[in-house]
């Protein structure tokens, strides 16, 4: 019965609503209660005997195995981990048929940890912080309370008293949590343009980065805790907007405990089996965790078009804001005939309905990511947006003169749905990366009249075999004349060089295209090279980018300034 993971718990989670430790662990089905029950016997016994006899103990069982918890003080969450392995240790040899262990000196040795760990002014900062309703923060070696322009921040070694602390000082910026499946980093990337137009400045955080006004704070991937505590600790911050990716809730929680809004896009199959998480309901259940976060005068906004959220309503004790592409559905007018509220696509108009109430926020036609109209993902992608929107108070007119704008650079929205016309091609950049988002990009391709169409693929390696060939059965709604398959080296994740290349090669091929019309040229940059040298005038290039979208922008603008033509040597330019 091995153990699969073992992690602190920073903030709120799947299994717990405050700071703790869990284990993952893998365990025979047919044993589950008694193997679960025999560890919190020892996590009872051992939490006992360290002083935590409050704390508390939490399970949940998947095919396979189960995650245990247990909630522990915030300033021992190392010790926790340990005292957790020892638990499930102890379960371990008791369901072997060993006599329970005596506690100490395991018992001594962890007081010892505890003890080291132990930092009591931390706790009573973060006391006062609670009962004063501002955000508390620890990670980085630092301590803060409040966040954005009303934060103050200390070393966590060099903590005042609660009473030594101007609180007058203190407060919360306004802050949007966005999470889901697909279109998150668009939204968080809209309400931040939104703010902005609204002469606020925002704080953000992405797939991308760490981002405050025009200024970057850090690049790469920061739609987790870390990301989160960079962008609330910046003073210059007015209000906030957090991608918070499904990853960073199962590994440390939520990095706040309270929020005026949460954004929940959609649920599609994608990450399952990490974690325990192995259906859709599970997943739901982990991204609706930041609806918990939401104040009690606050919003969850919820896609009325997916079904698993649909499922989950009766879960969240929040109110809920739902948008939808279908207005007529039950859940919405239900929802509208008891006076709850909803972003709507009415006819060719995006409304805000509160009620029998409408308010017309503006045309699809005239929103710019839609792409006309025809990239419908993005419509759900804007209804979403202005819901939360209006709970962080901008005004109607800011909302739509965004809506209006916002993606007519590439700039704005790099790498989602740029359609972008180069030397007598078009080529459609955009990250989809799950069957889900490929099926929208195929979607919004396939209105787009071209001559050939061509399309290229890639997978990062920890999804199973049959996520990543229904990748390329997705694709394959495009009905291209071409298909390229690529290798996102940084995203091996445990597979063999060549391993999905050759899964979504042997995929494409057996749905109908011929070998003649598959290639696996390598990287990234080298599938877009090959696709550019194939192109002729007329052609519609589908590229989702993944790794390397910097150096795919840089030779699309170096082309673009050469005045460089397709079915022209690439290699001169």
């Amino acid at each position: 019965m091995p153990l699969l993971d073992s992690r602190r718990l920073t903030g709120p989670g799947l299994l717990l609503d405050r700071p703790g430790a869990v284990v993952d662990v893998a365990m025979d089905d047919t044993h589950r209660a008694q193997t679960i029950a025999a560890w919190r016997r020892n996590a009872a016994r051992m939490l006992e005997a360290v002083g935590w006899g409050n704390e508390t103990l939490s399970t949940r069982a998947f095919t396979g195995g189960a995650s245990l918890a247990l909630s522990a003080p915030p300033d021992a969450l190392y010790a926790a981990t340990e005292l957790n392995e020892w638990a499930w240790a102890s379960a371990e040899a008791e369901m072997g048929g060993a006599r329970p262990s005596t506690l100490e000196p395991d018992a001594a040795r962890l007081r010892e940890a505890i003890q080291a760990e132990s930092n009591p002014p931390l706790l009573a900062l973060r006391s006062m912080a609670r009962r004063r309703g501002v955000t508390f923060l620890t990670g980085e070696d630092q301590v803060s309370v409040g966040t954005g322009a009303g934060v103050t921040v200390w070393p966590e070694n060099e903590l005042p008293a609660p009473q030594a602390v101007d609180w007058s000082r203190v407060h919360d910026v306004p802050l949007a949590l966005v999470t889901g499946s697909n279109g998150k980093t668009t939204i968080v990337r809209l309400l931040a343009a939104m703010l902005a137009r609204a002469g606020r400045t925002p704080g953000s955080t992405s797939t991308d980065g760490v981002k405050v006004g025009d200024r970057w704070l850090a690049e790469g991937d920061y739609s987790g805790p870390s990301g989160a505590r960079m962008v609330l600790r910046d003073p210059g911050v007015e209000a906030a907007v957090l991608e918070t990716a499904r990853g960073g809730i199962l590994r440390r929680g939520l990095p706040v405990e309270q929020a005026d809004v949460a954004v929940i896009t959609n649920i599609a199959d994608d990450h399952l089996g990490e974690f325990g998480v192995q259906s859709l309901a599970d997943l739901a259940a982990t991204k609706l965790v930041t609806a918990r976060a939401v104040r009690p005068d606050g919003r969850v906004v919820m896609n009325a078009d997916d079904p698993t959220l649909v499922g989950a309503r009766p879960q969240l004790s929040a109110p809920v804001i739902w948008f939808s592409l279908h207005p007529e559905r039950a859940e919405i007018r239900d929802h509208l005939a008891t006076g709850g509220q909803a972003a709507l696509l009415e006819g060719d108009a995006l409304v805000l309905a509160t009620g029998a109430k409408r308010v017309p926020v503006a045309r699809v036609d005239e929103v710019t990511i839609t792409l006309g109209g025809i990239a419908t993902h993005n419509v759900a992608n804007a209804l979403a947006a202005i819901a939360a929107a209006q709970r962080l108070h901008l005004p109607t007119d800011v909302i739509r003169a965004t809506l209006q704008n916002f993606g007519r650079s590439v700039a704005d929205n790099p790498g989602r749905a740029n359609l972008i016309e180069l030397g007598g091609v078009r080529l459609l950049i955009d990250f989809a990366h799950n069957p889900h988002g490929m099926g929208a990009l195929a979607a919004t391709a396939s209105t787009l009249g071209s001559g050939r169409r061509l399309v290229m693929l890639g997978q990062a390696g920890d999804r199973s075999d049959s996520a990543i060939r229904e990748l390329a059965q997705e694709a394959m709604r495009l009905h291209p004349d071409y298909a390229i398959v690529k290798e996102l080296e940084q995203y091996l994740r445990g597979r063999s060089p060549g391993e999905v290349p050759a899964l979504l090669m042997d995929e494409l091929q057996r749905l109908g295209l011929p070998p003649e019309a598959v290639s696996f040229p390598g990287s990234e940059v080298a599938a877009v090279h090959h696709a550019l040298e194939w192109a002729r005038p007329g052609d519609l290039l589908v590229l989702p980018i993944h790794q390397d979208r910097a150096q795919v922008m840089r030779l699309i603008e170096r082309l673009q300034g050469s005045g460089w033509k397709a079915g022209e040597d690439l290699s001169k330019q």
